[in-house]
C-alpha cells in the first residue's frame, strides 16, 4: 500500500490542457524498447561516461542510435544522463562525447555540472540541456537563473513540495520535471558522501554503494544491543509512489513525470510505466470524472519494490516513512516470460522464458493499453514440439496455449505466494 501524508487542497489549483510527459528509466537497450512500447513518452539512459549509474549496463553510441530509431517509431525521445560532478580529470574528451550524443540523435542531456552545461551549449547546440536533480533546485529564483542560462527544463530536487512547484510555475515559464515514482535517498538527494566514506566509491561520480540500504548492528557502550542478532538495523527510505495523486501532479503544472530505476528489472519498468500511462491518459481524457482504478495500484504492487509513500510532495517525511527493519518481499509475482509471437489459428504463443515456470502454475499475461488476463499453465513444449515438465532454461523459447490472444512484447508473470 501507498502510505501518504495529509494531502491539503493546493492553492491556485488549475487544470492544464497539455498532457505531461511520462519519462521512464532504461538501463539497457532492451529496457528502453519495453519502456517505450509500454507507454513512455521519453526515456533516460546512461552512456559509458559522465553518468551516475556506472553499475548499469549503459549504452554504446551504436546502441544509442538503435534506441533513438526505435523510439522514433513511437514518437518518443531519448535523453542521456551526464549528471556527475566533474573533477579535473573528467573533462578530457567531454566535447567529443557530447558531439557524439548529438550525432546519435539524442534529444537532451541531463546535467548538473556547469562545465558540462556550458560545453554542451557550445559544441552540441542541437542537444537540449535539462538541469539534473543533483543541483537540488527548490525555489523559483534558482529556476529563473537556469532559464536565463538557456536551459528549457529543470529537474527539481526530490525534496520540493507541490506548493513549491506551484510557486515556481507561477513565477517562471519553464518546463518542470519531477520524480513521481521510485527510490528515495536517505540523505538530502544528491548530497550523500556515505558511499565515499565507507567504500571510497563516489556517489556523485556514479559509484554509490547504496550504504543506506545495508544492514547494521546497533551497539551501546561497545556492546551489541540485545535482540538485534536477527533483526539488523537499516536506515533506508521508503520508495516514492504518486499513482494515487496524478490529478494534483498534473494540475500543479508538472511537465514531465519521472520514474526512477535504471537499475530495476525489465518487468518493473514495464509494469510501472504501464500503470502510470493508463492513469495519465484516463485523467486527461475526462478530468472531471476521473477515477483511480484499483487494478493500477495492484499492478504497481506486483513489481518488486519497497513500501511506498508520497515523499516530500505534501509534507516532510517522518520516521514512519523510513525502513528500520529487514524488508519483506512485497511483490507476490515473478517475471516469467516475454511473448515472442502468437498463432491465432492454434491459440498458442511462443514465450521466451525469463524465470522458471511449469504446468499447473497460475500466471498473468499483460501488455500495453490494458491487456490483461489470468490463466493456469497447461501443457508446454519446446519449439520442436517436445513436451516439457518445466521451462527451466534461461531464454528458452516455450510454446504455450493462451486463453486470450497475446501480442509480441506482452509479458507473463507467475504467482509465487
Amino acid at each position: 500500500m501507498v502510505t501518504t501524508q495529509t494531502a491539503p487542497r493546493l492553492k491556485g489549483k488549475r487544470h492544464r490542457l497539455a498532457k505531461p510527459e511520462l519519462l521512464a528509466p532504461a538501463g539497457n537497450l532492451e529496457k528502453l524498447k519495453f519502456a517505450v512500447h509500454y507507454g513512455a513518452d521519453a526515456v533516460y539512459i546512461g552512456g559509458q561516461k559522465y553518468g551516475l549509474r556506472s553499475n548499469a549496463d549503459n549504452f554504446s553510441f551504436e546502441e544509442m542510435k538503435e534506441g533513438v530509431e526505435f523510439a522514433k517509431q513511437y514518437g518518443a525521445k531519448v535523453f542521456v544522463a551526464t549528471n556527475i560532478y566533474a573533477h579535473n580529470e573528467d573533462i578530457a574528451g567531454l566535447e567529443d562525447y557530447l558531439r557524439e550524443l548529438e550525432l546519435a540523435g539524442i534529444a537532451a542531456i541531463i546535467a548538473a555540472d556547469p562545465i558540462i552545461v556550458e560545453t554542451a551549449q557550445r559544441v552540441a547546440p542541437k542537444l537540449e540541456v535539462h538541469l539534473s536533480t543533483q543541483q537540488s533546485t527548490m525555489n523559483w529564483q534558482a529556476v529563473q537563473f537556469w532559464k536565463e542560462e538557456g536551459l528549457p527544463r529543470v529537474v527539481l530536487a526530490r525534496e520540493a513540495s507541490l506548493e513549491e512547484i506551484a510557486e515556481i510555475k507561477a513565477n517562471v515559464d519553464i518546463e518542470i520535471e519531477a520524480f513521481i515514482h521510485g527510490a528515495m535517498c536517505s540523505s538530502f538527494s544528491g548530497r550523500c558522501v556515505l558511499s565515499n566514506h565507507f567504500t571510497d566509491r563516489d556517489s556523485n561520480r556514479g559509484g554509490c554503494c547504496q550504504s543506506c540500504r545495508w544492514k547494521y548492528d546497533i551497539y551501546e557502550d561497545d556492546i551489541a544491543m540485545v535482540g538485534m542478532d536477527a533483526d539488523k538495523f537499516t536506515m533506508g527510505s521508503k520508495d516514492l509512489g504518486m499513482l494515487e495523486h496524478i490529478p494534483d501532479l498534473i494540475d500543479v503544472g508538472v511537465d514531465s513525470f519521472k520514474i526512477e530505476g535504471r537499475m530495476k528489472s525489465l518487468h518493473y519498468v514495464a509494469t510501472v510505466v504501464n500503470a502510470y500511462r493508463q492513469a495519465i491518459d484516463s485523467y486527461m481524457a475526462d478530468p472531471e470524472r476521473y477515477e483511480l482504478k484499483q487494478e493500477w495500484l495492484d499492478d504497481i504492487q506486483k513489481a518488486a519494490n519497497r513500501p511506498l509513500n508520497t515523499g516530500f510532495f505534501y509534507d516532510t517525511p517522518g520516521a514512519e516513512d523510513h525502513i528500520y527493519e529487514p524488508e519483506e518481499k512485497a511483490a507476490p509475482y515473478d517475471f516469467a516470460g516475454v511473448v515472442i509471437s502468437y498463432d491465432e489459428a492454434s491459440g498458442t504463443a511462443v514465450v521466451q522464458q525469463r524465470n522458471h515456470f511449469k504446468p499447473g502454475q497460475q500466471v498473468e499475461f499483460f501488455g500495453p493499453n490494458g491487456t490483461f488476463f489470468k490463466q493456469t499453465v497447461g501443457e508446454i513444449t519446446d519449439t520442436d514440439g517436445n513436451a516439457l515438465d518445466a521451462a527451466r532454461h534461461p531464454l528458452q523459447h516455450i510454446v504455450i496455449r493462451t486463453e486470450s490472444p497475446v501480442k509480441p512484447m506482452d509479458m507473463m508473470r507467475k504467482r509465487i505466494r
